[in-house]
This record gives structure tokens, sequence and C-alpha cells, in this order.
């Protein structure tokens, strides 16, 4: 991490290490436009300051949460406003509502899943006990 008197700055490298993802999760939220970091030297090498990083942590934090990039963009866009707008707040809880929604319906499948499993290697287990050891050579 590159620090100046006024500010922290992050190399592609650096960023991706600190949020523990690869160089190119950062380049693709780039072209996405979620970040614009500076660009030093001969124009090439990228400098992420503490806006960039803040925008990518909800990104990453949404990616988690399932959500599309659009959501995504609309959400770290909210990171730029004016704090405690109202209407920013409710789409933000609209959003994580529709999260949840679909958290809760996948955990629900995936108990469905779970059990349906164990009801099987029980029944598998059931059925050995039955057959007896298998013979040997």
């Amino acid at each position: 991490m590159s620090t100046t008197r006024t500010a922290t700055t992050y190399t592609v490298g650096e960023l991706a290490a600190d949020l523990g993802v690869t160089t190119r999760t950062l380049r693709f939220y780039e072209e996405a436009g979620i970040v614009t970091p500076a660009r030093t030297g001969s124009g090439s090498a990228r400098a992420y300051g503490a806006r960039d990083r803040a925008r990518l942590v909800l990104a990453l934090r949404g990616k988690r949460f399932g959500m599309s990039l659009a959501e995504i963009r609309e959400i770290v866009d909210m990171y730029d406003a004016e704090p405690g707008e109202s209407g920013q707040i409710r789409r933000l809880l609209d959003s994580l509502e529709r999260v949840r929604a679909d958290l809760a319906a996948r955990r629900e499948e995936l108990d469905r899943t779970l059990a349906e499993v164990d009801d099987v290697t029980r029944r598998c287990l059931a059925r050995l006990e039955e057959i007896g050891p298998a013979p040997t050579g």
C-alpha cells in the first residue's frame, strides 16, 4: 500500500490481495464502471483510492448476496450520494428483502435435498445390514 500525505492508494495487486480477490476481478469491476482507478506513470498502471476500495467492498458483498450487476451498481452508486437519503435507503431495503427471500428459498431447497440424501443414506445402510458382510475374496 502506497501512502501519501493526502491519501492511501493501492496498486491493482495490493488491492486484490487486501480484498482476497484476483486482479482479474478488479479489472472486471473497472470495466463495469463500479470503480475508476487513477492512471499513473505511462497510463497503464492503476492507482486505487479509498473510494474505489469502499465501492469494491460493497460490490463484493452484493455478489455474495447473489445480486445482479445492475443491482450492485445501484447500491454502489448510493455510496457517492448524500447520506440519509430516504429513497436510496428504501431501494436498498427492497433489494435486501429480495436477496433475503431468494436465499431463504435456496436454503429450503437445500434442506429438502439434504433430507432426501439422509433418507437414501439410511435406506442404503439398512439394506447393507440386511445383506450382511460382503464376501471376501
